[in-house]
Order: structure tokens, then sequence, then C-alpha cells
């Protein structure tokens, strides 16, 4: 089984529409709900995520303070980086997550597993996991179902978000990654390492929610640096926001300018 996952409700969902819809028509009158009930949605949907291979501490830092003052779901770093960010993000509720098998996902299984150990064991509490998407191409079912398995395994309870690479996949694998990674107990679903042929697109996110089934989470990430977009996501059927613009976005939902708002 998954380890537990946060779905957003459907209320929610339709919230996110209504104020994405609103924001691109140029913001006509007064918003569909209250701006502080979208960003406190949109907050705690985003990965803010930082991997550069050239990233420093003091980025890093950065990075973590500004989860911390957002609210933000978790900080997404590489596994050099996990060490410090959970020092920067101990007695906050912002969560560190890695990744493992980035970004080709072509790496020995044994690897991954080990490589999400070692994570785990440093105070990582999610990992987002590249698929070796040649066993996907391939029809190697077992074989990627079993190295989705010792992740897994290996995560010793922590959510795994398993990366499809949707831009690299025709639908029919998309589809038959979505029912492995469920089965194999990944939590997540996911579209993007941000480093292949392109990024999260809406009519990706609603396959893999309609496919991902209710127990399943789903990630969109790649591309996405607007409140408008992480919202028709969420709309879409996301569920997390990985971006290395969550400030920039949320700074674009401003508070409800009318008197009697909350």
């Amino acid at each position: 089984m998954p380890a537990t996952v946060s779905i957003i409700a459907a209320s929610d969902r339709e919230e996110a529409r209504a104020f994405a819809d609103w924001i691109e028509a140029g913001h006509p009158g007064s918003p569909p709900s209250p701006a502080i009930h979208v960003r406190r949605t949109l907050a705690a949907a985003i990965d803010s995520t930082l991997l550069a291979p050239t990233a420093t501490p003091e980025e890093i830092a950065r990075l973590c303070a500004d989860a911390r003052e957002a609210g933000f779901a978790a900080c997404c770093v590489s596994p050099i980086h996990v060490p410090q960010a959970v020092r920067e993000l101990t007695g906050s509720r912002v969560r560190v997550a890695t990744v493992i098998g980035f970004p080709s996902g072509a790496h020995d299984p044994w690897v991954k597993a080990y490589e999400a150990s070692r994570a785990v064991e440093q105070g990582a509490k999610e990992l987002d996991m590249v698929l070796a998407l040649g066993l996907l191409r391939s029809g190697r079912d077992e074989a990627l179902a079993a190295e989705i398995s010792g992740v897994v395994r290996a995560a010793r309870g922590r959510p795994v978000k398993a990366i499809l690479e949707t831009a690299a996949l025709n639908e029919e694998e998309k589809i038959r990654a979505v029912k492995i990674c469920r089965e194999a107990g990944a939590s997540y679903v996911k579209t993007s390492t941000g480093f292949g042929p392109g990024g999260a697109t809406i009519a990706d996110v609603s396959l893999l929610r309609r496919e991902a089934g209710d127990s399943v989470g789903v990630k969109a990430s790649g591309g996405i640096r607007t409140a408008a977009l992480a919202l028709q996501m969420i709309a879409a059927g996301a569920d997390r926001i990985g971006t290395s613009a969550g400030r920039a976005i949320l700074s674009e939902i401003q508070d409800d300018p009318r008197p009697d708002s909350p």
C-alpha cells in the first residue's frame, strides 16, 4: 500500500479553476473567492524545488527560508543537500524531499534503492524517483515494477513520487506507467523532471488523475511559473506542484481588497 497522501478536495479544485479563469480574464471585478483561501490551498500543494547542479548552500538556505515563510508542502533538493535542508527546516511543517535516479532514471535498481535508503537515513521525508523509461518503453513491466517496489521498501513508509517524464511517452505508455506505479506502491505519479523534453501539461495531468484512482496523488512539475497555470494544474487533478518559482507564484495572489474580506 502507498504511504498516505493528501488528495485535494473537489471543491478546492473548482475554486482553483474559477480563480485561474479570473486571473486570465484580467481580474474583472471582485475575485470569485477570497484570495487567502486560494493562496493557502496553493501554498500547501507546492514542492519548492532547487535541483540545479550548481546550487550552493546559500541558495538552499534561501529556498528553505522562503518555504518556511510561505508554508509550502516541501522543499525538493538534490541528495547532497538533504542534510542541510533537514537542519534548515527543523521545527517547521515543511517536508524535505529529494530525488532518486535523477534526472535520467537509467540507474541500476540497486543504486536507486540504496540512494533512497541513504536519503531516509539523512532525514528526507519524501522521495521523487525517476522511472527507468527504457524498461517501460520496451514492455518490461515486471522489471519496472520491481525497481519501483525496491525504492518503496527502501523509503520505509515515506511517500515515493514516481516521475514518468510524460513528454517522452505516448498515451498507452503513460496509462501503463500509472498502473505499474500504483500497483508497485508509489504514493504519487509525477509528470516531469524539468530536465526532459517537456514539462507538465493540463492534458497529461488530467490523464494521470483519471488513471491514478482515489488513493494515489498526482504531481505536476516542469515549466509551472505562474499562478494561473499552477491553479489550472490543481483544477485538472494535481495534488502537488513542483516549481522553482513558488514565491513568485504566491506573490501573484494578493489579498482580497474588499473591506469585508476575512
